[in-house]
């Protein structure tokens, strides 16, 4: 058995006694005798992927802790003075101080602590201990090097959210994010397919079953999804993934997913109104071990138009913007 392999049984096999509780609910049936995982689902949490290093290998905080850390959360304050009544004797805003950016009427990040098999969590990733990516050394220089060839020359340079192509960071995955909003997902199953649609821009991931890989010379976004049921759990292994999908860029997380890299999804359904979301991803290069995480998705209210292209002019005036820094002299 390979290190590997062994350390992704070993991660589920950790957390199993924690599924084991949840014996006596039974998932619904499919008229194909598996499990239903079909509907509305929304992962939004101000859970962060990565554990803030001050909490140390604290993944597990009291109901008071998490009070507390939701309290202190900058989104969280930001939309309760953003909530406020607007002062009706304020001035009228100065030419290039007209705060046009994001409110948060426009945002929809959650408000609370991820809740996994009751358990208040401080991380999505619960291993390695301490919360964090093992990237490796080689992972650095790449993201140096991202960094490095970003700019504002065209469009080509500005990430992928920007331009509509997919949504921001790796809200469609895999694995799955929740970012600042839009972290919706719609789950449709037939006896060959599983379809998850991802609110932010309508990706959709079209999942086979009991399939195989494609040639490693397609690369399709979102990667090629492959899955199979083992028990009440469906579990899905990704490869092959888009190299311009390499660098997931969020408000909320920063992944670097290299196309070689390979993602394992489980997705069990724990309750009526709960599914347990959980991944493992490996790449020899980039992390010095797999690493694992754990996200709750519940019950969520139906998808809406994610209109990214129509009437969006932000790629022209980003660009527009740098030419008028050039302009400038800045």
């Amino acid at each position: 058995m390979s290190i590997k392999s062994l350390a992704v049984g070993t991660f589920f096999l950790i957390f199993a006694g924690q599924a084991a509780s949840q014996e006596q609910w039974q998932a619904p049936r499919t008229e194909h005798g598996v499990p239903d995982l079909q509907g509305f689902w929304t992962s939004a949490s101000i859970t962060t992927l990565e554990r803030d290093p001050a909490l140390g290998e604290k993944l597990v905080v009291s109901e008071e802790e998490a009070r507390q850390l939701e309290s202190a959360n900058l989104l969280n304050q930001v939309t309760e003075l953003d909530s406020a009544p607007s002062d009706p004797d304020r001035p009228p805003p100065t030419d290039g101080d007209t705060d046009a950016g994001y409110n948060a009427f426009w945002i929809d990040p959650g408000t609370r602590l991820a809740r996994v098999m009751g358990e208040y969590r401080t991380s999505f990733i619960v291993d390695p201990a301490d919360g964090r990516i093992p990237y490796t050394e080689a992972a650095g220089l790449a993201f140096m090097g991202y960094r490095q060839q970003s700019g504002y020359d065209g469009p080509e340079q500005r990430p992928l959210g920007e331009r509509c192509m997919v949504g921001f960071g790796s809200t469609g995955g895999p694995p799955m994010l929740p970012v600042l909003y839009n972290n919706s997902y719609q789950i449709v199953q037939n006896e060959d397919y599983v379809m998850i649609l991802v609110e932010m821009n309508h990706d959709a991931r079209i999942i086979r079953l009991d399939g195989e890989p494609l040639d490693d010379s397609f690369n399709p976004w979102l990667g090629d999804s492959v899955g199979r049921w083992e028990g009440d759990t469906l579990v899905v292994e990704t490869t092959n993934f888009h190299p311009q999908q390499s660098f997931r860029f969020a408000i909320k997380h920063s992944l670097y997913l290299p196309p070689t890299a390979s993602v394992i999804e489980r997705f069990t359904r724990v309750g009526e109104d709960e599914l347990l979301y959980e991944f493992t991803v490996e790449d020899d290069d980039a992390y010095s071990r797999p690493w694992s995480a754990q996200i709750p998705f519940r019950s969520g209210d139906r998808i809406f138009e994610y209109a990214c292209h129509e009437g969006n002019y932000a790629l022209p005036g980003i660009l527009a913007g740098a030419r008028q820094q050039e302009v400038d002299g800045n």
